[in-house]
């Protein structure tokens, strides 16, 4: 089991942030670190401070040399994907190569609303809305021009330069349990799917769907890398390590630790230290 760790951009500082992430780059345990996309607190008071999940990523890949870098997950309304493959390209370069690409059809009504964001008049929108625009952005990162005409997006000779440094693309990540549209996606499109949580009984069945549908499509499920978050507690780290533990016996790929505000190094250190173990 290998292991990365994630801190929202919510409820807390960029200075807070900044150092949670630089600690970590020193910290051999975690390969990867995350942030999320939301415009709003979530799970929380919707009316405090919220940074932009993209810009601070960016600041984080400079502020970082080794640890992998991503938005778990992006979510694909707040954008149109052309758009959203120049930033990706953009950030895998300034990263050197470390970005990892997530992607999520989005479901927070409050804050599109609030902004005139709209997430479709259906969840079958959504996810048509969601499946071509990954289609989108994969071409757009990966062939010198790409045409697309779909019922949402359109593309005439459009480029995407300069290419990012990962070829053909950076990794894509896939986020959600959803098992008629998501997971279907994640099998069609992605190199990781992230289940968001729950017991591991909840993740071993989604991932056996996921199995599933490779198998359906013609693709080996080893390809795809399988994560989930793990919820850091600061005054006991080693219940995130039973949790861990439980997770590594059913075969998961990655644990992402999600380090709640306020955020500390040392809630970070503390976690590594007794997950060491478990590495494998």
């Amino acid at each position: 089991m290998r292991f990365g760790f994630k801190t929202s951009p919510q409820n807390t500082t960029w200075q807070a942030m900044l150092d949670v992430w630089k600690a970590a780059d020193d910290i051999e345990l975690f390969e990867s670190g995350w942030n999320f996309d939301h415009f709003y607190p979530i799970f929380s008071d919707s009316t405090g401070p919220c940074l932009e999940g993209w810009s601070t990523l960016t600041a984080l890949a400079q502020a970082t040399s080794r640890i992998r870098v991503g938005v778990l997950v992006t979510g694909m309304p707040y954008r149109h994907p052309a758009v959203l493959a120049n930033m990706a390209a953009t950030v895998d370069i300034i990263s050197n190569g470390r970005l990892e690409l997530g992607l999520g059809a989005g479901w927070n009504q409050e804050e599109a609303d609030a902004y005139g964001l709209d997430l479709g008049s259906s969840l079958t929108e959504r996810f048509d809305r969601f499946d071509e625009g990954v289609e989108m952005i994969i071409s757009l990162l990966t062939n010198e021009t790409t045409d697309f005409a779909g019922e949402h997006f359109r593309l005439s000779g459009a480029r995407c330069e300069p290419k990012p440094i990962q070829r053909p693309h950076p990794p894509i990540c896939i986020g959600g349990t959803g098992t008629k549209r998501t997971i279907p996606a994640a099998a069609r499109f992605a190199q990781h799917w992230n289940h968001p949580g729950g017991s591991v009984d909840d993740w071993r069945a989604a991932r056996d769907v996921l199995w599933a549908e490779c198998d359906r499509i013609g693709r080996n499920p080893a390809e795809i890398t399988t994560s989930i978050h793990l919820l850091a507690d600061a005054a006991e780290p080693g219940r995130t390590a039973e949790q861990a533990a439980a997770f590594a016996e059913a075969g998961l790929d990655l644990g992402i630790v999600y380090v709640p505000p306020p955020h500390s190094p040392a809630v970070l250190e503390a976690h590594a230290a007794v997950l060491e173990p478990l590495l494998g």
